[in-house]
């Protein structure tokens, strides 16, 4: 079988999708939104392991306190292969884009 990723570090961008997080009750709504990212982040790399939430993007999920996480998030996703395998991975908040202006742009 061959390997999903060649040995060494990758990374990816992901727009992940928290309006799910508008289900649970109001004051549990970002800690769903945490748990959203790690599994989409599972599911997305079909890991099984640990993934850690960078410090910037907690804040920013945790930024409108727990009643109003965000609808969405742009994250890169950085992960490393070992034998083709998996072996840690990390989710940051996306830097923005530049040039790229919406109704106020």
């Amino acid at each position: 079988m061959p390997a999903r990723f060649p040995d060494g570090e990758h990374e990816r961008t992901y727009v992940i999708p928290l309006r799910d997080a508008y289900r649970a009750p109001r004051k549990k709504r970002a800690k769903v939104a945490i748990r959203l990212i790690r599994d989409f982040v599972r599911r997305h790399l079909r890991y099984d392991g640990e993934v850690k939430i960078g410090n910037e993007l907690n804040e920013y999920i945790w930024q409108r306190s727990i009643e109003k996480p965000p609808r969405r998030v742009v994250v890169t996703v950085k992960f490393k292969v070992e034998e083709g395998e998996i072996i840690s991975t990390e989710v940051n908040l996306a830097a923005p884009r530049e040039g790229v202006g919406g109704a106020a742009g």
